[in-house]
C-alpha cells in the first residue's frame, strides 16, 4: 500500500513557515502583506475557494481584501478595478478567481495584472521566467506539488516524469518545473495515442485532466509516485482523476483527493504573496 502524500499536513507546515517569516519581517512595525481577491459572479466552487484563501490569509498574518462583483460586471469595469489594485502600493498580490463569466476574456484580464503582483503566476512575463528557468513566481498548484514531493524526499532528478494534461494552469508549468528539477518529462493529453504506454513508464505521474477515476491501476507502474490534481464530484463525493484504491496498491506514494494537492495550492499562494511583499520592500 502506498504512502500517502499528505497535503494537509505539509500545507500546515508551509503556512507556519510563512507566518513566522511575516512576523519576523514586520516586527519593526511594517505593514504586513496584502492580497486582493476578485470574484465575478456566483460560481459556488469559486466562492468556496475564495473563502478558503481568506481563511489561510488570516492564519498566516496576510491582510486580505475581497471584491465580489456581480456576474454582469463588464470587462471594462473589471479591468478598471485591476488597474486600481495595480496602482495601490498597499496591495502586494492580486488574484482574479477563474473561471470568469463568458463575456469576459480571461487572458486579457490576466495580462492586465502587474507581473509583480501576479501571485497566481499566470501572466506571460512570469510564465516566461519559468520557461527560462529564472527565479520568480510559480503557479501555485505545480509549485505546491514540487514542495509536497520535496517534503517526502522525492526527487525528480533522473526520473521518468509523465504529466497527463497540458493546461496553462497546471500541465505546462508542471512539466517545466519537473524539467528544471532534472526530470525527463513527457506531456500527454487528449490527442496522445496509447496513453497507457506512456503512463506505465512513469516514475512520477502527475494527472490533471478533470476526468473522474480515469487513470486505472493497469495504467501505472509498480512503485510509481502518483500525484492526482483532479477534483471531481461523483454521486456527491469528491474524487480525483486517479482510481485511488487500486492504484494505491501499486504505487509507492500517492496523493488523496481531497487532502492532497488542494491544500498545497493555497499554501503556495501565501508563499507567493509574502514574496511579492518582500520584493516590494526592496
Amino acid at each position: 500500500m502506498a504512502t500517502i502524500l499528505d497535503g494537509k499536513l505539509t500545507s500546515a507546515k508551509v503556512k507556519e513557515e510563512v507566518a513566522a517569516k511575516i512576523a519576523a519581517a514586520c516586527a519593526d512595525g511594517r505593514t504586513p502583506p496584502c492580497l486582493a481577491v476578485v470574484i465575478v459572479g456566483d460560481n459556488p466552487a469559486s466562492k468556496v475557494y475564495v473563502a478558503n484563501k481568506k481563511k489561510a490569509c488570516e492564519a498566516v498574518g496576510i491582510r486580505s481584501l475581497s471584491y465580489e462583483l456581480p456576474g454582469e460586471t463588464s470587462q471594462e469595469e473589471l479591468l478598471a478595478l485591476v488597474d486600481r489594485l495595480n496602482a495601490d502600493a498597499a496591495v502586494n498580490g492580486i488574484l482574479v478567481q477563474l473561471p470568469l463569466p463568458g463575456h469576459i476574456d480571461e487572458q486579457t484580464v490576466i495580462e492586465r495584472i502587474s507581473p509583480a503582483k501576479d501571485v497566481d503566476a499566470f501572466h506571460p512575463s512570469n510564465v516566461g521566467r519559468i520557461m527560462l528557468g529564472l527565479d520568480g513566481f510559480a503557479p501555485c498548484t505545480p509549485a505546491g506539488i514540487m514542495r509536497l514531493l520535496a517534503e517526502y524526499g522525492i526527487s525528480a532528478a533522473g526520473k521518468n516524469c509523465v504529466v497527463v494534461g497540458r493546461s496553462n494552469i497546471v500541465g505546462k508549468p508542471m512539466a517545466l518545473l519537473l524539467l528544471k528539477a532534472n526530470g525527463t518529462v513527457s506531456v500527454c493529453h487528449s490527442k496522445t495515442a496509447d496513453l497507457a504506454s506512456h503512463t506505465k513508464q512513469a516514475d512520477i505521474l502527475v494527472v490533471a485532466i478533470g476526468r473522474a477515476k480515469f487513470i486505472t491501476a493497469d495504467m501505472v507502474a509498480d512503485g510509481a509516485v502518483i500525484v492526482d490534481v483532479g477534483m471531481n464530484r461523483v454521486d456527491g463525493k469528491l474524487c480525483g482523476d486517479v482510481d485511488f484504491e487500486p492504484c494505491a496498491q501499486k504505487a509507492s506514494y500517492i496523493t488523496p483527493v481531497p487532502g492532497g494537492v488542494g491544500p498545497m495550492t493555497i499554501a503556495m499562494l501565501m508563499e507567493n504573496t509574502f514574496r511579492a511583499w518582500e520584493n516590494a520592500q526592496r
